[in-house]
C-alpha cells in the first residue's frame, strides 16, 4: 500500500514538472515572437506622443507619414551641440542614463528632479525645417509623488515659448497628481515663457497655487502639492544648463532684440520674476 502511494506521488511530481517545462517553453516562445510587435507598438506610441505635444497629430493618418515632418537629433547636453556619434532613430537616452560610461551622477542641489543619474546625450525632435524649426520637442522626466514621471515639452523655435506639454508615464493619484494628463490643465501651457529675461540661463517657469498671474506661471494641480513641485523641479532642471539650457541658448541667440521684445513679458508685472 505504501509503495502504491509513493508511486502516485512520484507520478504527480513528474506530471507537474513536465507541465512547468511545457508552460515555460510556450511563454518563452510567445515572448520572443511578440517582441518585435511590442517594440513597434512602443515606437508608434512614442511618435504619437511627440505629434500630440506639438499639436500636429491627425487621427486616422499613418503615424510614420505624419512623423515625416519631425527630425530627431542627438544633442550633447554638456555643450548644446548636435553629435553624429549615435543614431537618433535608435538612441535611447533613458537607457544611457543607466550606463556609467554614458551618464553622470547627480546629487544634492544638482538633482532637483530626483534622477540620481543623467545621460550625457539626449534626443530632441525638430518639427519643420531642422535648420530653423517651428518647434523643438524635448524629453523630460523627474520624480512626482509616487514615482518617476516621463513626458515631452514642446517649445517654439525661439527657444523660450512653450507650445505644449504631455506626460505619457507616471504613477500619480487619479484626480489629483494624475491631472497632469488632463487636456484642460495641459492647455494652460501654450504661450508660457521658460525664461523671465532674454539673457537669463535660469528657468523661471513654475507651477503656482492660487492661480497663475504671469507668463512664466502655470496653475498648480489642485490637491497635489508634491506632484506640482515635481513638475516645477523637473522643468527647471531640464531647461537649465544642467539639461537642455545650452541647447536652447542657440535658438534664443538667433532671436533679435525686436523679436524678443514682442514675445517677452513685462517682467515688472510678473510675480516672482
Amino acid at each position: 500500500m505504501a509503495e502504491r502511494n509513493n508511486d502516485t506521488i512520484k507520478k504527480i511530481l513528474i506530471v507537474a514538472f513536465a507541465l512547468c517545462i511545457v508552460a515555460s517553453v510556450i511563454v518563452s516562445t510567445a515572448a520572443v515572437a511578440l517582441r518585435p510587435l511590442q517594440i513597434a507598438n512602443q515606437e508608434a506610441d512614442r511618435k504619437t506622443n511627440i505629434l500630440r505635444v506639438a499639436d500636429i497629430y491627425e487621427p486616422g493618418v499613418p503615424i510614420d507619414e505624419q512623423f515625416s515632418v519631425v527630425t530627431p537629433r542627438v544633442v550633447d547636453l554638456r555643450t548644446g551641440e548636435y553629435t553624429d556619434e549615435f543614431d537618433p532613430e535608435t538612441f535611447d537616452s533613458f537607457q544611457a542614463a543607466r550606463d556609467p560610461a554614458a551618464s553622470r551622477t547627480l546629487s544634492g542641489g544638482r538633482d532637483i528632479a530626483g534622477l540620481s543619474r543623467q545621460e550625457l546625450y539626449s534626443t530632441v525632435y525638430l518639427v519643420g525645417d531642422p535648420d530653423n524649426p517651428d518647434q523643438i520637442v524635448l524629453p523630460i522626466r523627474g520624480q512626482g509623488l509616487w514615482g518617476l514621471m516621463r513626458g515631452f515639452l514642446a517649445v517654439k523655435g525661439d527657444g523660450n515659448t512653450i507650445t505644449g506639454i504631455t506626460y505619457y508615464e507616471h504613477a500619480e493619484t487619479p484626480g489629483l497628481g494624475g491631472e497632469v494628463e488632463n487636456p484642460r490643465w495641459q492647455a494652460q501651457w501654450e504661450g508660457k515663457k521658460i525664461f523671465a529675461e532674454r539673457d537669463s540661463v535660469t528657468p523661471a517657469i513654475r507651477l503656482v497655487k492660487g492661480g497663475a498671474s504671469g507668463e512664466t506661471e502655470v496653475d498648480a494641480l489642485s490637491g497635489a502639492t508634491l506632484t506640482s513641485r515635481g513638475v516645477t523641479n523637473m522643468l527647471q532642471f531640464w531647461l537649465s544648463p544642467e539639461g537642455f539650457g545650452e541647447y536652447l541658448a542657440r535658438f534664443r541667440d538667433d532671436v533679435t532684440p525686436d523679436e524678443a521684445a514682442e514675445t517677452t513679458p513685462d517682467f515688472d508685472d510678473v510675480e516672482g520674476a
